[in-house]
């Protein structure tokens, strides 16, 4: 699932997010392509908005 696919409002964990750059990462061979590169930026914005929100949970 790419992140421009995910539904406005729809969240998911962290954990999720951190598997799919993991995937992209693996399917890349560790060289990112333009478009890899600007798919792994959003993945990481939706990974850092994803991660204040469960820290914010816990408190």
């Amino acid at each position: 699932m790419s992140p421009t696919s995910v539904a406005p409002g729809s969240v998911r964990s962290a954990a999720e997010v951190n598997e799919e750059i993991r995937a992209l990462w693996l399917r890349a061979g560790g060289s990112l392509s333009a478009e890899e590169r600007a798919e792994y930026e959003l993945l990481v914005v939706e990974w850092a908005a994803a991660i204040r929100g469960e820290v914010v949970e816990a408190a």
